[in-house]
């Protein structure tokens, strides 16, 4: 195997085995510092190790023995630092496995444990998709549009808290559930659409490791609690969405926009699975929330065999009763780009123009103004607006469709 191969081998168990190995070992030693850095050390020591000695039969195995031995490691050395005789009890596990929620699952626990609502809600997400995610600090900085050392400083204050409020490593007990959930869903809308498209210039453009286990995890939180209309909407938003990506990157690494997607290659058992959780939502007769609507919009979306089939009037109505739920600028972003669609982008320019204040430092905001331009015809105000998007994009699939896109001006 060559060092290219062992490379992927290492990136592929990354993705993998990251968020599992962190699980084991916040369940084994209760603390999400130790966790994450022995997970850390191990896959260093992997990339240190595995040209020389191959790739082990057991990959995953491999990274959990290597890291709670990272693990024991340093507790030994704290141990004897600070006097603390508790590393018997750390390293040799006697005691009885606590009792087991309704759905037994160490990374589902885990992400409880980062979304307890003693934390901030940026905080939460911030977290889990650090410690589930496995996303690197410049990509959840850039999740956030913050910078890089803020995001470093929240996270760190979140572990410190979970640590000295002994915040427990578990899912909640039936009652406390609903009050729970909407972080975690938030969390993992967020972990999905870094997998979707992804904001690092390093990585994938689309990474199907994480769009594949947010919607699981979603999948476990829908059995868990059957009856709530957004885990069932945020589960079809994810589906329709997923069904997409196929279709989204061309051959040559360029983001393919909707209009342009060859829908005869989107996944056809997960649009027909989210349009019935949709209809199940419409039936219930309950007011639906954020991802319900969002789901609605896709639904839409994926109804039409053809892009002038879109029933775009539906999405606007859909588009208002979402800015009633979440007046935030990208939510009025979207809108806009919707109703170019409707009334023409000389009405959508108008709205989006006004939203500068509040997404200057968003990519998709200047991508959106470029697009508008152009069909006006304003080719030199178009051609600043794709340069300010392609600055400020971190895809590579997408950096290279507005790349092409600038250049087609005249």
């Amino acid at each position: 195997m060559s060092v290219v191969d062992i490379r992927e081998a290492i990136t592929q168990a990354h993705h993998e085995e990251w968020a599992r190995v962190v699980a084991a070992l916040t369940k084994r030693f209760g603390d999400l510092d130790i966790a994450e850095e022995a997970t850390a050390e191990a896959f260093a020591t992997a990339v240190e190790r595995w040209p020389a000695d191959g790739v082990p039969p057991n990959p995953g195995a491999w990274l959990t023995t290597t890291a709670n031995r990272k693990a024991i490691d340093r507790i030994r050395r704290e141990s004897k630092r600070d006097g603390k005789q508790k590393e018997a009890q750390m390293v040799y596990d006697h005691e009885p496995p606590e009792p087991l929620g309704a759905i037994d699952d160490e990374r589902l626990r885990l992400i409880f444990t980062c979304c307890h609502p003693a934390l901030a809600m940026e905080t939460r997400m911030a977290l889990t998709l650090r410690m589930v995610g496995g996303l690197t600090m410049p990509e959840i900085a850039r999740a956030f549009l913050v910078q890089e050392a803020t995001m470093g400083q929240r996270i760190t204050r979140a572990k410190a808290k979970i640590k000295a409020a002994r915040i427990p490593y578990r899912v909640p007990s039936a009652e406390d559930l609903p009050a729970r959930v909407s972080g975690v869903l938030a969390v993992l809308f967020l972990v999905f659409n870094e997998g979707y498209l992804a904001t690092g210039p390093d990585t994938d453009p689309v990474r199907h490791d994480l769009t594949a286990e947010a919607i699981r995890l979603t999948r476990l939180i829908r059995a868990l609690m059957p009856e709530d209309g957004e885990v069932a909407g945020l589960l079809a938003l994810m589906l329709l969405t997923e069904a997409r990506r196929p279709a989204r990157v061309s051959a040559s690494g360029e983001l393919v926009t909707l209009d342009e997607q060859d829908r005869g290659s989107w996944d056809a058992a997960l649009i027909a699975e989210g349009h019935r959780l949709v209809r199940e939502r419409l039936a219930a007769g309950v007011a639906p929330g954020r991802y319900q609507v969002l789901a609605a919009i896709n639904a839409v979306h994926t109804s039409a065999r053809d892009i002038r089939d879109t029933d775009w009037s539906q999405i606007v109505a859909l588009y208002d009763q979402l800015v009633r739920l979440d007046p935030s600028p990208i939510i009025a972003l979207n809108r806009a780009i919707a109703v170019a669609e409707l009334d023409g982008p000389e009405v959508a320019l108008a709205t989006v123009d006004q939203l500068e204040d509040k997404l200057a430092g968003y990519h998709a905001y200047h991508a959106t103004r470029a697009d508008l331009l152009r069909r006006l015809g304003r080719s030199q105000e178009s051609r600043a607006a794709y340069d300010k998007a392609i600055e400020l994009a971190g895809n590579t699939a997408e950096t290279a469709y507005l790349t092409r896109r600038r250049d087609q001006l005249g």
